[in-house]
C-alpha cells in the first residue's frame, strides 16, 4: 500500500516589496530558537503532547517516518510528540538486502538509533511483504525448501541484528486479498499456507522479545477480509505459533470509518492477542475545507478512541504526522491532507481531535494559532526614520480570539508610534498586540496596522515573527 519514496513538497517565497513569512514550525518550537535556548520549554501552554497524554492512557502514540529526515523540525516534533517510530522504508526487504547477502543498514540504523536517543519504541516494518522486493526474491525460481530458507535466513539476519531493540515486529504483512482469499505472493506460491507460521517461529527464534504481528490493510471493521485474518490468528494459537497481535493499518477515506472498528479490535483482543492500528491516515479530497477539517478532526478523535476503549489495544501510529511527508498524493490523484501536520509542520484540527480521544481537554488558555503569515512592509524611509506596515494572516482553520505578534530587530530599530496596535518594546524584542476592534481573525482572514520607527546604520526587515507564542519563520 506504501510506495518507496514518501512525497516531500517545499515551497520558499521571495517579494522585493515585502518579506512573506509562513508558519514552518511546530507548536513544540513555540516561539522559536530564541525560546528554546531560554529554558521556556517544548510548547505553548495549551497545546497537548501526544506521547504523554498516551502514556497516561497506556498506549502508545508513534508515527512512521523517513530517516533521511530526522533532524530541524521534522526531528524535534518527531521526539517530542510521538513515544514510537516506524520506518517508512527503511527496514524493507528490498531496502536492506537489494543484492543476495549484501546488507545495507544505514537507514534502518538511523530509525533506531534516533529512537532509542528520543525514549522511543520501534515497530519493525516489515519482514516478510510481497511487495518492494529485490527482483532476485520476486523472480527467482524457487522450491518451497528453497524460498522457505531464503525467508527464514533473511528474517533471522534482520531480526537478529536488532534483537533487543525492537519492540514489535510486522513479520508478515498483508496476506490476504479483499475477498479473504490468501494473496498469490512468491512466498504464498511457492511455500504455500504454511510460510506465514515459519516466518513467525524464524522471528521468535531470532528475537525472543519482540511481539510479533500480522498486518493488513482493510481490515479495520468487521468484513470478510478481517474475518480471514481473524481466522489465521485464531488457527496459529490453536497450533502454537507465536503471535502476538495483528496490525491493523487503517488507511482510511474520510466518511468511510468503519463503524465496527472497536467492535473488531475487541474481538481480536478475545483471542488473546494484542492489536494495534499501525499506519493511520484519513485522506480526502484537496484542497480541504473547513468542513472537511473539523469531520477528519471528529474521525481522528473516532479511531483514536476506539483503541483507547479496548485493553489489550497497544498503541496507534500515523503513517507519517506532516502532509510533507505523506504517500497520499503520490497514489491517490486529487486526495491528500491525510495526517495530522500540515505540510508547514502545523497541527491541524485532527492533532486536537487525537489529544482530546487521549484525554486532554482545552482549559482555553490562549494557545497557538497553529499557522500564520505575516506580510511585513517598509512603505516610507529618511534619515532616520521609517513607516512600515504588518499584515498578519490567519492560514489555520481556526478563529483567533485575541492575538500578539512578536518579533525582534535585527538593526536596533526602535518603534516610536503605532496605529491598530498596541506596540511595546524591550531593547530588541517587540510585541504588538490587538486593538479592542481587531482582536478576531477569521481563518482565512487579515488584520494590519503600521507604525513610525526609528534606524541608524541599517533598517534590515524583522526574519522571524510569533503569532501567539507560535513560530512562524522564513
Amino acid at each position: 500500500m506504501k510506495p518507496r519514496t514518501l512525497r516531500r513538497t517545499a515551497s520558499a517565497i521571495l517579494a522585493a516589496a515585502s518579506l512573506v513569512i509562513g508558519g514552518a514550525s511546530s507548536v513544540h518550537a513555540a516561539a522559536g530558537q530564541e525560546q528554546a535556548e531560554a529554558g521556556t520549554g517544548r510548547q505553548a501552554a495549551a497545546a497537548p503532547v501526544l506521547r504523554d497524554l498516551a502514556a497516561a492512557k497506556g498506549i502508545y502514540y508513534g508515527t512512521a517516518v523517513t530517516a533521511s529526515k530526522l533532524n530541524g523540525t521534522y526531528g524535534t516534533i518527531t521526539g517530542e510528540q510521538f513515544d514510537s517510530v516506524t520506518p517508512g522504508n527503511e527496514m524493507k526487504w528490498g531496502s536492506v538486502e537489494a543484492t543476495r547477502g549484501t546488507f545495507n543498514w544505514s537507514g534502518a540504523d538511523a530509525v533506531v538509533d534516533f529512537a532509542e536517543a528520543h525514549g522511543q519504541k520501534v515497530r519493525g516494518h516489515t519482514l516478510v511483504w510481497h511487495s518492494q522486493l529485490p527482483n532476485w526474491v520476486s523472480n527467482g525460481s524457487w522450491t518451497a525448501d528453497t524460498l522457505r530458507t531464503v525467508m527464514t535466513d533473511h528474517i533471522a539476519t534482520e531480526a537478529g541484528r536488532y534483537q533487543g531493540r525492537i519492540d514489535h515486529w510486522d513479520v508478515v504483512n498483508e496476506p490476504f486479498n479483499e475477498d479473504g482469499t490468501r494473496r498469490q505472493s512468491v512466498f504464498q506460491m511457492a511455500i504455500g499456507d504454511s510460510y506465514i507460521a515459519d516466518a513467525l517461529r524464524a522471528a521468535r527464534a531470532a528475537d525472543p522479545a519482540a511481539k510479533l504481528y500480522v498486518n493488513d490493510y482493510n481490515v479495520e471493521g468487521v468484513n470478510a477480509k478481517s474475518t480471514a485474518l481473524y481466522n489465521l490468528v485464531k488457527s496459529l494459537k490453536e497450533q502454537g505459533v507465536p503471535i502476538d497481535g495483528v496490525g491493523l493499518q487503517a488507511h482510511l477515506i474520510l466518511g468511510q470509518v468503519p463503524s465496527t472498528m472497536q467492535a473488531n479490535i475487541q474481538r481480536f483482543a478475545d483471542l488473546g492477542v494484542d492489536v494495534a492500528i499501525t499506519e493511520l491516515d484519513i485522506r480526502m479530497t484537496v484542497p480541504p475545507t473547513t468542513g472537511q477539517l473539523a469531520q477528519q478532526k471528529a474521525e481522528y478523535k473516532a479511531v483514536t478512541a476506539a483503541c483507547v476503549a479496548v485493553a489489550r489495544c497497544e498503541g496507534v501510529t500515523v503513517w507519517g504526522f506532516t502532509d510533507s511527508d505523506s504517500w497520499i498524493p503520490d497514489v491517490f490523484t486529487g486526495y491528500g491532507a491525510a495526517t495530522p501536520y500540515d505540510e508547514n509542520f502545523q497541527p491541524k484540527p485532527a492533532y486536537y481531535g487525537i489529544a482530546e480521544a487521549l484525554g486532554w481537554v482545552d482549559d482555553g488558555t490562549p494557545g497557538p494559532v497553529g499557522a500564520c503569515a505575516v506580510t511585513y512592509a517598509v512603505q516610507s524611509q529618511w534619515n532616520t526614520g521609517f513607516t512600515a506596515q504588518v499584515t498578519v494572516r490567519n492560514t489555520s482553520t481556526s478563529a483567533v480570539d485575541g492575538w500578539q505578534l512578536a518579533w525582534s530587530w535585527p538593526a536596533g530599530q526602535s518603534v516610536t508610534q503605532a496605529w491598530n496596535a498596541t506596540v511595546t518594546q524591550s531593547g530588541s524584542a517587540v510585541t504588538a498586540s490587538n486593538a479592542s476592534y481587531n482582536a478576531a481573525i477569521a481563518p482565512g482572514a487579515t488584520v494590519t496596522f503600521g507604525f513610525n520607527g526609528s534606524w541608524s546604520g541599517g533598517n534590515t526587515a524583522p526574519t522571524a515573527f510569533a503569532l501567539n507564542g507560535t513560530a512562524c519563520t522564513t
